[in-house]
Formats: structure tokens, sequence, C-alpha cells
């Protein structure tokens, strides 16, 4: 005897009843649904999933797309796990499973994206890293695939997105530096084509241009977005000769601070003192010393309006979120340290 006949047996009640129950459709009583539920947890019955994906045309499940790899984590990435907790909080009201979707560094993410939506058994993706032109999200489109990008892109069909505040973060880390004395200011830029390395290095030109300082590219820094990335810039930075190396040092990502920190002092050259740093709050962070000047968001309310923004596209949930297609800059609080000292004369 199956479990939903076991269970209406035993309850004497329908086996629609029970079905609707363990649906959690509307139309069964408080008291019965909470009878079905206690009955099919003493018995241990679980739905079949398949099965009822098949029948509901529906996976319940919401994936996040991301890069792996220790180029791209290092040896840990805790931007994403707050992210992850802020997403699975909204997925949690609608009783949707949150699937991390790895995409190797080694490994095409187009190609990834394309098996992923082949498999089907998602209802909804979130994308990450997004590229100058990405072709993902001409991709999705084209397929009616519900999907928010964290990031934005050149790429535009109308999707949803959020981005970090990185034109913020160049103008007001320029200003703050220039005014301190600085005026060799160097930046962090990832080595491939994601879109963040573009709007940010820009970003900086405008802000020197604005206080009246040359661009020199000899002060951008491209590295992997991981401690050994900020390590290698800080050797490099201790290579130069001492009147062309920058004063003061940007940095967008929370993983290359650490790095960097260590990276110059292992070279004889103090953070802060020899060259003041601002760059992104993280957990570890908190722990440098001098403290860090630092540019700071929650990561958990991050996550939640990347849900509710994919939620807010999907006809089953869109009457819960009225915001329609969320396009938005999110915007950084700096918080004052000791990292960006004025500039010793």
């Amino acid at each position: 005897m199956n479990g939903i006949r076991r269970l209406a047996q035993e309850l004497n009640v329908s086996i629609g009843t029970v079905s609707r129950a363990l649906n959690g459709k509307p139309d069964v009583s408080e008291e019965t649904r909470k009878r079905v539920l206690d009955a099919a947890a003493a018995i241990g019955y679980v739905p079949n999933q398949a099965g009822r994906s098949l029948r509901k045309g529906s996976t319940g499940v919401v994936g996040f797309m991301m890069q792996s790899g220790s180029e791209i984590t290092g040896d840990g990435d805790v931007f994403f796990m707050s992210v992850f907790d802020g997403v699975q909080t909204v997925c949690a009201r609608h009783q949707l499973d949150l699937v991390v979707l790895l995409c190797s560094s080694e490994e095409d993410p187009d190609a990834y994206l394309q098996r992923v939506v082949a498999r089907g058994f998602v209802d909804g993706l979130i994308i990450s890293a997004t590229k100058r032109h990405d072709h993902r999200i001409t991709y999705l489109a084209d397929r009616n695939i519900p999907f928010i990008a964290l990031g934005r892109s050149l790429t535009d069909v109308g999707h949803p997105w959020l981005d970090l505040d990185f034109e913020g973060m160049a103008h007001e880390g320029v200003d703050r530096l220039v005014a301190k004395g600085h005026r060799r200011i160097g930046v962090f830029a990832p080595l491939d084509d994601i879109n963040l390395g573009h709007v940010f290095v820009d970003s900086y030109q405008e802000a020197l241009a604005r206080n009246g300082i040359a661009f020199d590219p000899d002060l951008v820094f491209r590295a992997y977005p991981n401690d050994r990335g900020g390590h290698e810039i800080g050797e490099r930075i201790a290579a130069m000769p001492g009147d062309e190396r920058p004063t003061g040092f940007l940095l967008t990502n929370e993983m290359l601070t650490v790095g960097l920190y260590r990276g110059l002092y292992d070279c004889g050259i103090k953070p802060g003192a020899d060259c003041a740093i601002i760059g992104r709050h993280s957990t570890n962070s908190q722990y440098l010393n001098p403290k860090l000047t630092c540019f700071h968001l929650s990561l958990r309310d991050l996550g939640i309006e990347l849900a509710e923004g994919l939620l807010a596209t999907m006809p089953a949930y869109a009457a819960h979120y009225p915001q329609g297609v969320v396009r938005r800059v999110v915007p950084l609080d700096l918080i004052e340290g000791n990292s960006d000292q004025p500039l010793r004369v």
C-alpha cells in the first residue's frame, strides 16, 4: 500500500484530502492538515518530488550560479555564504529550495548554463559574475526562463539585476585619499572581462580627472580576486621604484585585503602608514591592523533582495512581490578605520 492510500485509510479521509493537505492547498482545514502532516511524519512518508514536479510543471528549486576554483575563491568566500543566507530566507517563505550551481573556473560558463537549463531542474536562476558582454543573459531571456543577475552588463534585455555601487566606491575612495594628500592612487582590477572591473576603473579615471590627476595605467593592478592575488599586488608594489609606488590603494574585493596587508608587511611596507588602503568589509578584515577603512553593506539583505527580485518575475509568486523588474545599484556605507592615513611628507 503506498503512502497516500495508507494515510487516507488510517485517518479515515479521502486520498484527495491527503494529497491536498500534503501539497498545502487552501481548501483543507488547518486541523485536517495537521493530522495528515503528523501522521505522515509518524510513518516517515515523504512525497515523491519528481512526480510532484511533473504534475505541477515546476521543481520548487531556485538555482544560484557562481564560479568556483582556487583562482576565483582562494581559500574560501564569505561573500556568497552571507548572500545565500538571505536568498534561502526568502525561498523558505514559499517552501522553495536553493541549489548552488558551481561552475568550475576551468569550464565555459555558457556551456555550463546550457547544461543546467537542458536538465530542467530549477524554476528560476540567479546568475553572478556578469561579464561586459554576457551571453547567458540573452540565452535565458530567449527561453523565457526567470532569472536575475547579480551584476550589470552591456548585454541588456530589460532583465532584473542588482549591482554594488562601484562608481560610488571609486569616487568616494579617490576623494578621501586626495583629501589626505595622496595623488598616486592604485586600484585593483580583475584579470577577466567581468563588468565590475570596467565600471570601477572607468569611475576611478573619472574621479582622478575631477581632482586634476592624470591617469597612470601602471597604477591599475590586475590579479585574481583572492588572498594570494592581494599578496602578489603587495609584492609588485614593493618592486616599484619608490617615487613610482602608489601611496594610496583602493580595493573592490574583500578577499584581497588580507593578502595585500601581508604582502606589504612581508616587503617592509607598513599598511596604513606607508601605503593608505581603503577596501571592502568582510568578517576577516575586522581583525586587520591597522583597522581597515572600508565600504560595507549587508550581504544577507542583498540576498533577500535578489531572491525577491527573482520571484517578482515568476507568475506563481509575483503577487507577493509587486515591485516589478528590479534594476538597482546598491549603495555601500564607508566605515572609517586607521588604514588610510594622510600622506607622509
